[in-house]
């Protein structure tokens, strides 16, 4: 057995938590150790007896955080292949691309949500309902007599876990696609299993905790943190399919009494309107990520909840955890050391983080703005099928996150923006992050919705101009120019009156961030008129 290998931490945390409710859902599925153990050891056998070929190694699933999920990818997992979380807010034309990139053959999902969603692939569908009349009387008895009574050391070899290496691929996570055709994430067993750990190190997780499941498993954050942070240690996980469905998850706290929450800030704007303070009585930490966390919206998220939520970073391609604020009451010593507002926080045990210039990639040092770069057990392995565009981004060791950002004397990472979301205009760089911090400042927006965003599109004379889209900002764009002039914003960065262009909505992406491809074709559309 291998220090960072998953499985075989699996089968000894469901020994060790037989009798101990381990996993539950929004539906009333619940299992405890021994039952998720057994079901695990019986979707194996079935798999393997009516769907997969023995040389099928990567297998798709489409299927919402649900015990069923987790139930599913614990059994890929131990039968020693690699899940494939689709991204269904895809449309289907998109994650067919995805199953094709991976070679997939067959998808596991549900029959109700293929329904719902109206998704249609070229793929052979396996629906989990259909497995119940399969289930055999020998099917049940072998299984739950192998979560019982054999040894852990014995099942372990005849599951062939003794053979997995830390190096040996367990997942593949395909990006937001926020930029450009989404790429296949190789992420290993030592990428998961150390960003596991070191979350857990720096949260305190103990047998105690109840990680809340919200984030879908083809998120990274939900793969490593919601899923195997339950699978791979002592605490339980509970599970709910839609995050924006505000008073169920709320139910769902409450009932389970959870005290972790990994969440973006788009979900915590509904919890805030729609769920009471009873709901996340026992809730100890908040960690948000995907995109900045306003000031307002974790002061006004405190004055309710009694919890001040903090930030954290991580990218799909990092496992994805780099970095996070630790709540005051999780960290050890003096709580100010362990966070500090407006930045991402600090890099977790075993990762590096360093700042480069943009131009000749030299380290910059502390309190320089520059290209973040990140190394440590959590880089990936490469992208799928990809190794020229791995090689591009990973260099040495180092991956190229494409985020500029500064660290401080004190090992703080404060993200600026995004190399894709500047804009080089009469030969500076522009950064369309902190231009929106201004617009927004201005309008003293109550953080709902997303109200505007800020591009950019060519121009013949300065090579690219900023254009603002938006939907109702209940001012003019003049009166909007003269406030940011005003605040003392550079000429240069401030967007001309007819650079703002109403739109019907922002385009955003189902994990709550912004969907950088859309939003340009949208502005050359509407630029182009």
């Amino acid at each position: 057995m291998t220090k960072c290998a998953l499985t075989p931490k699996f089968l000894r945390t469901c020994r060790r938590q037989m009798r101990r409710l381990k996993v539950a859902d929004s539906t009333g599925a619940k299992l405890s150790g021994a039952g998720l153990l057994t079901r695990t050891l019986i979707l194996r056998r079935l798999l393997r007896r009516e769907v997969l070929a023995p040389d099928e190694r990567n297998v798709g699933l489409l299927l919402p955080p649900s015990v069923a999920a987790v139930v599913a990818n614990a059994a890929l997992a131990i039968d020693r292949r690699v899940a494939v979380n689709l991204n269904y807010t895809f449309a289907s034309e998109v994650i067919g691309d995805c199953i094709a990139q991976c070679g997939i053959r067959h998808v596991l999902t549900s029959r109700r949500f293929i329904e719902k969603t109206g998704l249609k692939l070229d793929a052979e569908m396996v629906y989990m309902e259909d497995f119940k009349d399969k289930v055999a009387w020998t099917d049940k008895l072998v299984a739950a007599a192998t979560a019982w009574l054999v040894p852990v050391t014995f099942l372990e070899r005849w599951l062939g876990l003794t053979e997995v290496g830390d190096d040996d691929l367990l997942t593949i996570i395909f990006t937001s696609g926020s930029t450009g055709r989404p790429k296949g994430v190789m992420l290993s067993h030592r990428n998961v299993g150390s960003n596991v750990e070191a979350f857990a190190r720096i949260i305190h997780l103990t047998e105690a905790d109840v990680l809340l499941g919200i984030l879908p498993m083809f998120h990274a954050f939900g793969y490593t943190v919601t899923l195997w942070a339950p699978l791979a240690l002592p605490p339980k996980g509970i599970y709910h399919f839609n995050p924006l469905e505000a008073r169920e998850v709320g139910k769902l706290c409450r009932r389970h009494g959870a005290t972790i929450m990994v969440a973006t800030p788009t979900f915590l704007r509904s919890y805030l309107r729609r769920c009471g303070p009873d709901d996340f009585a026992r809730m100890e930490a908040i960690v948000t990520g995907a995109e900045k966390l306003p000031p307002e919206l974790a002061e006004a998220f405190e004055r309710r909840f009694r919890l001040r939520p903090v930030e954290g970073y991580g990218i799909t391609e990092t496992s994805p955890v780099v970095s996070a604020n630790i709540p005051a009451n999780r960290a050890l010593g003096k709580p100010r050391e362990w966070a500090k507002e407006g930045s991402v926080g600090r890099p977790l045990p075993g990762v590096a983080v360093k700042v480069v210039d943009l131009d000749t990639g030299e380290d910059l040092g502390a309190n320089r703005s520059g290209m973040l770069l990140i190394k440590g057990p959590n880089v990936m392995k490469g992208y799928y099928g990809q190794p020229k565009l791995t090689a591009e981004v990973v260099r040495d060791g180092w991956y190229t996150t494409g985020d500029v950002a500064e660290i401080d004397d004190e090992g703080f990472i404060k993200i600026t923006g995004r190399i894709s979301r500047f804009s080089k205009i009469g030969g500076e760089m522009v950064p369309h992050l902190r231009v929106e911090e201004a617009i927004a400042d201005v309008l003293e927006l109550d953080n709902e919705e997303v109200k505007f965003v800020v591009t950019s599109v060519p121009d013949p004379k300065k090579g690219e101009r900023l254009v603002v889209l938006h939907t109702d900002l209940g001012r003019s764009p003049d009166d909007i120019r003269r406030a940011l002039s005003a605040g003392g914003l550079p000429p240069l960065w401030i967007p001309s009156p007819d650079n703002f262009r109403r739109v019907e909505f922002i385009p955003m992406l189902g994990t709550g961030k912004l969907d950088l491809k859309r939003i340009k074709d949208a502005a050359a559309a509407e630029f182009s008129r």
